[in-house]
């Protein structure tokens, strides 16, 4: 069993002991935590928005979640099942003083999470995090009487509220669109994108949807993260049949993976870089020239696309918050994560793989050719991404400090890990705040350089580990 605390919230396995899994105890204590920060926060705004992805756990947890809040005061919006993304848009559409995502987003069956948000529907910074832990740590709840108990009221809406705000955006043209009489094919591992990416398809003018894994049960028809490794059904539906794309979600719709007509993957890293190129190609003659962001594991690619229409790319630390903070100062014009994570603040600052997949298919209609075509306008980098699963005995940061002094001549970026930039690659470490690991990503023009370069580091850290530090 997990736990796992986080100052972006609590995400754990289901079941177990109180404090070693996520149990309903844990549930109520972090959602008792939120709600309090909540009312110190907006003493005058008592709504918060709830939604949840499809897993097993969600109806369970939901309810545990929306009874807590209650106790507290708090009028709970309860959105069912929803996507991030929605859940993000509801918070500043109801004027709501936060929300709770109740998603383990891309982990498997048996996770799940509180993900918290402020009233922007914006992932808490981590400074509000580690006041909602200190408040968990020392369960400093106040619940209310039985006369002053919050209100409970259910809205299945904003799915489609979601939708008619992309179709409003200037850049998404569902004529072109739907001229260009798209045949595609979906895959939503069983969870809540079976029902909205239906339901944006056919809002776009879509000719044709085959829906694979699309019924919201929450038994995910295989490893949940949209790599490529684990969407062999679709790569096989579309080489038998004849489709334009695959499209590929996680369960709570806050990435995006596509799928070419020939069965080849997209690539995870280039989905931002084909809906960025398609942005700031299309910005009006009176606006300056689109500035981007992405985190330090994401490719250079987007840099080059960016600077191809003299804008300035920007990186940030790993995490949407910290992608959206970069965002804020340098006024991007969209940004997001390598993992398919499309942030485009015209909408809202938050990944959406709703609004990626509208301004994605206008891109290909317009393009007039095929997906793999498309893929094949865009510089090619190869991104090794790599792991080694760590022991408690491990001082991680004294780990990252000696691999550090190793490369001290090549130029190192320390914001967020140990970035080390070499000729035309790079390698990116960083220990990950969902798992006990280390990751090691790193690029190169060619995949054997960029594997190359992955195990010399991850072989020089088997060293620092052996040797004891």
């Amino acid at each position: 069993m997990a736990l796992i605390k986080s100052i972006s919230g609590i995400r754990g396995t289901i079941g177990g002991r109180s404090g070693d899994g996520l149990t309903p105890l844990d549930v109520v204590k972090f959602a008792a935590a939120y709600g309090q920060w909540v009312r110190q926060r907006h003493p005058d705004n008592r709504t918060v928005v709830i939604g949840r992805d499809g897993r097993l756990s969600g109806e369970m947890v939901s309810k545990l979640v929306a009874a807590t809040l209650q106790g507290l005061g708090l009028n709970v919006i309860d959105l069912g099942l929803s996507t991030t993304p929605t859940v993000e848009l509801a918070v500043t559409g109801e004027k709501a003083a936060g929300g709770i995502i109740l998603t383990a987003s891309h982990n498997p069956i048996q996770w799940n999470a509180l993900k918290l948000l402020n009233e922007k529907g914006e992932f808490i910074s981590e400074e509000n995090g580690t006041d909602v832990l200190a408040i968990a740590e020392s369960e400093a709840f106040d619940f209310v009487d039985v006369k002053k108990l919050g209100s409970y009221r259910t809205d299945d809406t904003w799915l489609q509220k979601h939708i008619d705000a992309i179709l409003a955006l200037p850049l998404v043209d569902r004529e072109a669109i739907a001229a260009r009489k798209f045949r595609l094919i979906v895959d939503a591992v069983n969870s809540t994108g079976g029902i909205v990416v239906p339901m944006l398809l056919e809002a776009l003018g879509v000719e044709s949807i085959q829906r694979l894994h699309c019924e919201p049960t929450g038994q995910f028809a295989h490893n949940p993260e949209p790599l490529p490794e684990n969407l062999r059904d679709i790569i096989v539906e579309i080489e038998k049949n004849e489709y334009d794309l695959g499209i590929v979600v996680d369960p709570d719709v806050d990435r995006l993976a596509l799928i070419c007509e020939d069965g080849s993957p997209f690539g995870e890293e280039y989905t931002l870089v084909a809906v960025a190129d398609y942005v700031l190609k299309n910005r009006s003659a009176d606006q300056k020239p689109g500035n981007t962001v992405s985190n330090l594991s994401s490719t250079v690619a987007l840099r080059d696309v960016t600077q191809k229409y003299g804008g300035k790319h920007s990186a940030s630390a790993v995490g949407e918050v910290n992608v959206v903070e970069m965002m804020k100062e340098v006024d991007a014009a969209i940004g997001g994560e390598g993992n398919g994570g499309i942030i485009y603040p015209d909408l809202h600052l938050g990944r959406d793989a709703l609004v990626g997949i509208a301004l994605f298919l206008t891109h290909l209609a317009k393009f007039g050719k095929s997906a793999s075509m498309l893929r094949r306008t865009y510089p090619n980098y190869y991104i090794s991404k790599n792991k080694i699963e760590l022991t408690p005995d491990i001082n991680v940061d004294a780990v990252l400090d000696r691999i550090k002094a190793k490369y001290a001549k090549n130029p190192i970026n320390t914001i967020d890990g140990v970035k080390i930039e070499f000729d035309k690659e790079w390698v990116h470490l960083r220990k990950s705040n969902t798992e006990p690991i280390i990751r090691i990503y790193s690029e190169s023009d060619t995949l054997s350089t960029a594997d190359y370069l992955a195990n010399k580091i991850i072989s020089d850290i088997k060293e620092v580990i052996a040797a004891k530090l």
